[in-house]
């Protein structure tokens, strides 16, 4: 009953986060929020789709390329991921965020052993948040 009435708040939640991109493309907010819950449901092909379509809008956002490249961390595709990080932090190269998430991601991409990244990745600490120097230039 418990896990039926989470999912039922998590579902309606998705959607009003949905309807809340939807009627504004740009808004990087509602696009992280709709994302966190699509990673949070292992829809992580949903959630890229997303988040190309800020990026159209707000081509260079740092919170939307380090989103995009948590999304592309959980499905295992760690260079391309990296490849994000790195075109972040090429425009601010002291954001912390990044250039966590790129050591997070090469240390996974070099990790062998018997678990999987993904499995991995579900037990480590992305940031999805806003940079703290991100914050303060709003």
């Amino acid at each position: 009953m418990r896990e039926q009435s989470s999912r039922t708040l998590v579902d309606a939640d998705g959607q009003s986060l949905r309807d809340a991109f939807n009627q504004q493309p740009n808004n990087v907010n509602a696009a992280i929020s709709l994302t966190r819950v699509l990673l949070a449901r292992n829809s992580a092909d949903e959630a890229l789709q997303v988040l190309d379509e800020v990026l159209l809008a707000a081509p260079g956002d740092l919170r939307a390329l380090n989103a995009k490249g948590v999304a592309l961390d959980q499905q295992g595709r760690h260079q391309e991921a990296q490849a994000l990080y790195r075109q972040g932090l090429a425009i601010e190269p002291t954001n912390s965020m990044l250039r966590n998430n790129l050591e997070l991601s090469a240390a996974i991409e070099g990790k062998t052993g018997i678990r999987n990244s993904n499995q991995e990745l579900q037990g480590e600490q992305y940031a999805l948040a806003r940079s703290r120097s991100h914050s303060r230039q709003r």
